[in-house]
């Protein structure tokens, strides 16, 4: 496998796309700002630099090339396969009651005997994300490998935008299926939060949208543990997280990060599902466990991966990381890239929610996470 990496900024680009890597097995996924919807320029370069390949990607919350972190740039990582096939998927997302169904659509469109792993980015804003992964689930047996994304937009959450149909555009999820058995893909996905406070009960919620804990108001109480900071949401949120956990024994905890507030009703839109019935808990940085955390997701994915082979690296971390770990935020980036084999190439985004299985298995959508993938092929 084949496999190359940019960076477009400002200065223009660090190497010039090469169109001799483009082929039917050739993979192109690239992140870049949301502002590029509306000067799509360095976008549709590549588009056009890349006739038949499978071009995926989504607009970010910062841009990572290699150990990097960018604003305003687009980051392109090419992979050409030798034996691998890949098809192309996209759903019109119709808001978040209808996640599952485009999920189950993507997954129908995508679902063949030989299929090994499928990359989905999804509109960061107008998506449940946890219906989104139920819709999938619904479909794809858990063998096949499922990792990803939603789109962001820093910390103003207005717009984001996918690949669809090998354009911009606002609303939609878009996938590559890849095919054949010398397929290789890693996944990892590590946190490195701290709970704090008391756990409270879910009490009255209505899919990702959270209305009371223990009975009281659920933005009520948010605000307290807050402070001074309430002011700042929804922004302020993406610093302190809810992790939740099913009850009983279940040790299984999701974190979930703030999209959205709604003063009239007190509630609280997150990213992902809040089920009524669960234990949520605040949680805040450490930051060296946050940084630690980006290295044991990349060393997750190695598997057969050796130092001298190919790969191509896809780091996925959520905007709450970098808002908390500010000038220290390269440092996750590097821990990454330091734990991955010499020869893979990564390039990357920060999101608004990261998809990837828990351990292994079914996939779930997890935020405030360093979530990697790698990809490539049996020699």
């Amino acid at each position: 496998m084949d496999c190359r990496t940019y960076i477009h900024t400002r200065a223009g680009w660090s190497e010039e796309p090469d169109d001799a890597l483009d082929s039917e097995q050739t993979l192109v996924v690239l992140f870049g700002a949301s502002g590029l919807i509306d000067a799509p320029g360095p976008v549709e370069r590549v588009i056009e630099t890349f006739p038949r390949a499978a071009i995926m990607g989504c607009s970010s919350a910062g841009e990572i090339h290699g150990a990097r972190i960018y604003d305003g740039s687009l980051a392109v990582g090419i992979a050409r396969f030798r034996d691998a096939a890949l098809r192309a998927a996209c759903a019109r997302i119709e808001g978040p009651g209808k996640s599952r169904a485009a999920g189950a659509d993507i997954a129908r469109r995508l679902d063949r005997p030989d299929l090994r792993a499928v990359l989905i980015l999804s509109d960061g804003l107008q998506v449940n994300g946890s219906e989104l992964v139920r819709g999938v689930n619904s479909v794809l047996p858990p063998s096949v490998a499922v990792t990803g994304g939603l789109a962001g937009d820093g910390d103003r959450f207005q717009r984001t935008w996918v690949i669809a149909g090998r354009r911009l555009a606002p609303g939609y999820v878009s996938a590559v299926g890849l095919y054949g058995e010398g397929v290789r893909v890693g996944h990892g996905s590590k946190g490195g939060w701290d709970a704090f406070g008391m756990e409270r009960m879910v009490t009255r919620a209505r899919g990702n949208v959270l209305y009371e804990l223990d009975g009281k108001p659920a933005l009520e109480l948010y605000k307290e543990y807050l402070g001074d900071r309430a002011g700042g949401l929804p922004a302020a949120g993406l610093r302190f997280p809810l992790t939740l956990r099913a009850g009983g024994d279940n040790d299984k905890r999701l974190v979930r990060t703030i999209l959205a507030v709604d003063e009239a009703s007190q509630s609280m839109t997150f990213a992902g599902d809040i089920p009524e019935g669960s234990y949520a808990q605040l949680m805040h940085a450490n930051f060296d466990r946050l940084i630690q955390g980006a290295g044991e997701a990349a060393l997750s994915t190695r598997g057969e991966v050796t130092e001298n082979r190919s790969a191509l690296a896809i780091a996925i971390s959520c905007v709450g990381r970098r808002l908390v770990l500010g000038e220290r935020a390269e440092e996750e980036t590097e821990a990454a890239c330091l734990a991955l084999p010499r020869a893979a190439r990564q390039i990357g985004f920060y999101s608004y929610g990261e998809i990837s299985p828990y351990a292994s298995g079914h996939c779930d959508l997890h935020n405030q996470t360093m979530t990697l993938t790698t990809i490539h092929e049996r020699q």
